[in-house]
């Protein structure tokens, strides 16, 4: 009996000891720095070794020093074997060999391509492969009155044509003002919305080569179009802060926002109210909002949506295996909690999977948002306007990405010349030909 108990001891820590060599620790960088967001990853590496028995070392890194430490990692043979990263490094980290393109592409085929939003998955293109895992993104939204379009029997905001028809009709200032456009040149707020508008009509300054000069038909449409959009605006020096406080008064038909306005809306966050009633905790605003998250001119019907999209990028130094299993488990069966770090910025790149196809698109509608006071967007938003928040992703662009021309697109735009133009355009300095001539000249030298 003393023989067999110790040989079943022998074997149990055998086993054990096994099960201990074969755990390993990976190393998981992450921009999502904040105290609670770390807390929600740290509590997901948690429940990933209680599964696998493999840890799981949570590192923060600002977003402002994730490339220049990134590039020192891969020359020192360093990397993590995760980073979860924004858009902008995709391409250029693939062309350098800092991801492991292949085991990336092979883990979306592995989850289920056509269960990721297209426009995410088109923009991670590298070589024919998925580089890096698409995991939440947001759309810029056209943020409408939908009880004033109703009343006056309007379209949704959804073109350039169905916009300008909607400020003809509800533009009455200074009561209500039919759009707040950004005319703020030195604000980043006025370079997204015009790189959106844009979009839009299917202009953009990039090609594969670089530079591609901007059609001057279309690009004309852009301008006065933009220009309509000044026109039934306030006057003054506008961005960001003067369309929220102007329609959160109930004094704006129409602006251009982050999704980060939707918890704002519905008074959930103390520092934001709005303004059109007396009680700052109101949802009235909300019930009378809708959005559009893309938008189409005369010369490109399709239309597009200015997405911010975020990926997992198992490294070329990771241990690939247990990087991999990770990354599935944060898309899979942990999805709704990596959603959950911060829901009205991270919709949902994978709607669900083969079985359920609209699994992670209901749950995260479930997930609370808010700071002061915590609702789900599905309380406070119809089912048909949250299906239109997350749908943008489909049609989700930027300049430059699918030319392998991001980085030279970023400098385009920060460089704010096509901001400064276009005010003086709609300022009346210059004619819609000059406006392009010199658009074209500058944009050009950028190299």
């Amino acid at each position: 009996m003393r023989n067999l108990t110790t040989l079943t001891g022998a074997l149990l820590v055998t086993v054990s000891m096994t099960a201990m060599a074969s755990a390993d620790t990976i190393r998981f960088w992450t921009t999502e720095e904040q105290p609670e967001r770390l807390a929600i990853q740290e509590q997901m590496a948690a429940t990933f070794a209680e599964q696998t028995g493999h840890e799981v070392e949570v590192i923060p890194v600002s977003e402002s020093e994730l490339g220049t430490r990134a590039t020192a990692a891969f020359a020192a043979n360093d990397l993590p074997d995760v980073i979860y990263h924004t858009l902008q490094y995709v391409l250029p980290w693939a062309e350098a060999g800092i991801l492991d393109v292949e085991t990336n592409d092979e883990i979306v085929q592995e989850l289920g391509a056509d269960t990721f939003q297209a426009g995410a998955v088109a923009m991670a293109q590298f070589d024919g492969s998925t580089a890096a895992v698409p995991v939440d993104g947001w759309t810029q939204m056209i943020v409408y009155r939908k009880d004033l379009f109703d009343e006056a029997g309007l379209e949704a905001p959804d073109s350039y044509a169905d916009i300008t028809a909607a400020i003809d009709a509800l533009h009455n200032p200074p009561d209500m003002y039919g759009f707040v456009a950004a005319t703020k040149v030195d604000e980043n707020f006025m370079s997204q919305v015009l790189e959106h508008v844009f979009l839009a009509n299917g202009v953009s300054p990039v090609g594969a080569d670089g530079f591609a000069p901007l059609d001057e038909a279309a690009t004309l449409e852009v301008l006065d179009f933009y220009k309509a959009l000044a026109e039934a605006s306030p006057p003054g020096e506008l961005f960001w802060q003067q369309s929220r406080e102007l329609y959160f008064s109930g004094n704006a038909a129409m602006i251009i926002w982050s999704p980060f306005i939707l918890d704002e809306l519905a008074g959930l966050r103390d520092s934001a109210p709005p303004t059109i009633n007396d009680d700052p905790t109101s949802a009235e605003l909300a019930s009378k909002t809708d959005v559009v998250t893309t938008f189409s001119g005369p010369s490109n019907p399709d239309g597009a949506a200015w997405a911010d999209v975020r990926y997992f990028g198992v490294t070329a130094d990771a241990n690939t295996d247990v990087a991999a299993e990770f990354v599935k488990f944060s898309m899979d069966e942990g999805y709704l909690d990596t959603l959950s770090i911060a829901p009205e910025g991270k919709f949902p790149v994978r709607t669900g999977t083969a079985d359920e196809p609209n699994k992670f698109v209901d749950g995260w509608a479930q997930l609370p948002v808010g700071v002061d006071r915590k609702a789900p967007l599905s309380d406070v938003y119809p089912a048909e306007t949250v299906a239109r928040i997350t749908g943008g992703l489909e049609t989700a662009a930027r300049w430059g990405v699918t030319e392998g021309q991001l980085s030279l697109a970023s400098k385009m735009i920060n460089s704010q010349i096509i901001n400064r133009i276009v005010r003086q355009y709609i300022d009346g300095e210059i004619d819609g030909a000059a406006a392009v001539a010199q658009m074209n000249e500058e944009l050009g030298a950028i190299e």
